[in-house]
């Protein structure tokens, strides 16, 4: 029987989490934090940088230099906001839209097929495990923290 870890690091190997670029769109490489920076901008309505950083969970310095790389790509707009000049608010560009919507199809299609080799009983087991999962490190001092501090 496999251990605990063990099973999270096949999981994390075979889904691709380090793979340097989750993926090429109309020849671009985006990494997998930019795929996630883009999935969010496009999930929330006019999200601010800070608010996008926390629903990441990463430091606002770090997320800064992403979103300034997002925007020389042409993927992501940053437009200050009307109500606080110091905040900035992001949206994707027609060409980030169309990445975005490109790496959501991709990742769907990727999952379908890895369900289709359960049945509805199995797939819903797994799914459910997960949300239940999701929602134990979402109460859990150690979630977003490395083991060593």
């Amino acid at each position: 029987m496999s251990t605990t870890r063990e099973l999270f690091q096949t999981m994390t190997r075979r889904f691709g989490f380090l793979n340097k670029n989750c993926c090429t769109v109309g020849g671009v490489d985006i990494s997998l934090t930019q795929s996630h920076i883009l999935y969010e901008i496009d999930r929330q309505h006019n999200p601010s940088m800070q608010q996008i950083a926390d629903t990441l969970g990463m430091d606002i310095t770090t997320f800064s230099r992403q979103i300034g790389t997002l925007v020389k790509m042409k993927l992501v707009k940053k437009t200050p906001s009307p109500e606080d000049r110091r905040v900035y608010i992001l949206s994707l560009t027609t060409e980030g839209k169309f990445v975005a919507t490109t790496i959501d199809t991709e990742m769907n299609n990727n999952l379908d097929e890895i369900f289709s080799h359960m049945n509805d009983f199995e797939k819903e087991t797994v799914l459910r495990s997960i949300q239940l999962l999701n929602e134990s490190m979402a109460k859990s001092s150690k979630c977003c923290t490395t083991p060593i501090g």
